[in-house]
């Protein structure tokens, strides 16, 4: 049998294992840093399959490496666990951990053959803190040689328009006072907070292609009689590079000054987990797996047909200005819905959705088979600093 033929047995062999791992994350959502029910099932599916499993990589207790294989060429897949607020497995992480967990239980399975070095990452937090980025800062990509992925999302892609994004939690205080008997004596910490969204609202009109700010207020206040001294609210910033998303930064941090200035109130401003950055994708390495997606069915018509790029924020981008990557969409039925969605939740356990996670993890372990084969492009890839 061919290299192809032996990986998708494989994969076909466990694919009650990778769709009950794919229910079961979705049934346990978990936010990020906080997936242990979830990441511990990843990891104990991978050390089920034959990997040797490390767990709390890089100080995170729910980041994990499963290896197998102790060639030149070092291939990763990354797993992603965590879950939206509310709304659960909404961008689908469920799909994506088990469908990394397939191609890593693929490419293992030839990866003497083929001189591979085979790992499949834990990655927590993707949903804003940016356990990849954690790994990165902590040297598990610096050995590897290739980093791949799929995302589940209403069409096939072959990309996305990944913006860099910063997310912050901003917070005013001003001082309480009965608002209808002496209204005069509080510094009205919410008025900080409208002036804020009033002037970023306006700001928008001069904002760069590609720049968006979007947020909510958490805490606004206790009850209607009391002038709101403590207001809260999260936003993110994104942009096309993460140079410009340092100018956009400062002209958002302006608006909340403003709020700050004209209401009496202080400002305070935390970031909250680590800027993703944009991506830049590895095209060759695409081309390799748009042939395996083809090859199993899927089609790429809005590629082809010059469709604009639909735009998220991933800190497998992060991934990508330090090892080649790619991180192409896996179409998933909707019936309309997007991401972040319940409507997508709903969608993330149904006979397609389940079909992605096999034919996710088809494509990619045939993706890592084409590039381990095709010489230019390994040699290429062995030759990184």
């Amino acid at each position: 049998m061919s290299s192809r033929e032996v990986a998708s047995g494989a994969i076909n062999n466990s694919r009650d294992t990778l769709v009950q791992l794919s229910h079961f994350v979705h049934a346990n959502p978990e936010l990020g840093y906080e997936e242990f029910v979830s990441a511990e099932a990843v990891a104990r599916a991978a050390e089920e399959a034959g990997l040797e499993v490390e767990r709390g990589i890089a100080d995170r207790p729910t980041a994990f490496r499963a290896t197998k294989g102790h060639g030149d060429l070092h291939i990763v897949f990354c797993a992603e666990y965590d879950a939206l607020p509310e709304v659960g497995h909404a961008c689908g992480h469920n799909i994506i951990a088990a469908s990394s967990l397939g191609a890593a239980i693929g490419l293992a399975a030839v990866a003497d053959e083929l001189n591979l070095k085979v790992t499949l990452f834990g990655t927590p937090s993707e949903e804003g803190g940016g356990g990849k980025i954690d790994l990165i800062n902590a040297g598990y990509f610096d050995d590897v040689h290739a980093a791949m992925m799929i995302h589940p999302w209403p069409n096939d892609r072959l990309e996305a328009m990944c913006l860099a994004v910063e997310q912050f939690e901003v917070t005013f205080r001003g001082k309480e006072a009965h608002a209808s008997a002496a209204p005069w004596e509080g510094v009205n910490a919410l008025d900080a907070m409208t002036i804020s969204q009033v002037a970023i609202a306006l700001a928008r009109q001069q904002l760069r292609p590609g720049d968006q700010v979007h947020g909510f207020v958490s805490e606004g206040g206790s009850a209607a009689n009391i002038i709101p001294s403590h207001v809260t609210g999260r936003f993110m910033a994104r942009s096309l590079t993460i140079d410009t998303l340092v100018a956009l930064r400062k002209k958002i941090h302006a608006c909340f000054e403003a709020g700050a200035l004209a209401s009496g109130a202080t400002l305070s401003v935390e970031d909250l987990g680590s800027p993703f950055s944009h991506m830049e994708s590895d095209h060759d390495i695409l081309a390799h797996y748009r042939t395996a997606a083809e090859a199993i069915g899927r089609t790429f018509d809005l590629d082809d047909e010059g469709v604009a790029k639909p735009t998220c924020s991933t800190d497998m981008a992060n991934v990508s200005l330090v090892v080649p990557t790619i991180h192409p969409l896996l179409m998933i039925e909707t019936n309309g819905a997007v991401n972040h969605q319940p409507e997508f939740t709903a969608a993330c356990i149904t006979e397609s959705a389940d079909r992605a996670v096999i034919d996710g993890a088809i494509a990619l372990a045939h993706a890592a088979i084409g590039v381990a084969e095709d010489e230019k492009l390994r040699a290429r890839l062995m030759a990184r600093p």
